[in-house]
């Protein structure tokens, strides 16, 4: 009996010492997810919304779906619950529902922003391929364009308010090429996250009571 407790004993103190340092773990919640991909869903979020105010100052004719604010906007809330997420994980209650409520949020708010940056790619590539074809001619303060000039019954777009109809043949076509890249590499950032929280189940989610357990246990 006094072997058996000795090695438990034995034991309990490995266990204690090969328990990481306090200064350990303080340097290790610097680079710990979500906080990195929560801080790039903000930049890139922000980045979209400054685009897309930029492209709706080009001319007020432009729809919401060719000035997609409204995505970048969105994101910025998806990172804001990212940023508290990484707050709400190192509380020293880290099996409190609260928790558990804000990393399901984490991860639908991030399958649904994947889902909006490929819809913006989608109609920001659109317009892209039409403005890179687009003959404008300039009939006073406004701008109007056509993809087949010599075509008398063609579809024509016109855009109010342009002084320069370079505005919408280079200018507009550019910003539509930024929206496509930020709002790539924002699928992209959005698709890690959702992978992290779902594959490698990276903060545990809290799964209830176990049977014969005195306190909450994480599966």
């Amino acid at each position: 009996m006094g072997r058996g407790q000795k090695g438990s004993s034995g034991k309990s103190e490995k266990m204690k010492d090969e328990s990481p340092a306090p200064e350990d773990y303080e340097k290790g919640r610097v680079c710990r997810f979500p906080l990195l991909v929560a801080v790039l869903q903000l930049l890139l979020g922000l980045a979209v919304t400054v685009v897309a105010f930029l492209m709706s100052a080009i001319s007020p004719s432009l729809l919401a779906r060719e000035t997609p604010h409204w995505a970048g906007i969105i994101l910025c809330l998806v990172s804001v619950v990212g940023l508290i997420l990484y707050c709400v994980t190192y509380r020293p209650d880290e099996r409190s529902s609260l928790q558990f409520i804000v990393k399901l949020l984490y991860f639908v708010l991030c399958a649904v922003g994947l889902v909006i940056s490929v819809l913006v790619m989608a109609f920001a590539g659109h317009h892209y391929s039409q403005a890179s074809s687009f003959s404008c001619s300039q009939a006073g303060e406004d701008c109007t364009c056509t993809l087949q000039p010599e075509d008398p019954v063609a579809r024509t777009f016109t855009y109010q308010g342009v002084a320069d109809c370079e505005s919408i043949t280079s200018t507009l076509t550019l910003y539509f090429l930024l929206q496509i890249l930020l709002n790539l590499v924002q699928a992209l950032v959005c698709a890690i996250a959702t992978f992290i929280m779902w594959k490698h189940r990276y903060q545990v989610f809290f799964a209830g009571l176990q049977i014969r357990s005195p306190s909450w246990q994480k599966v």
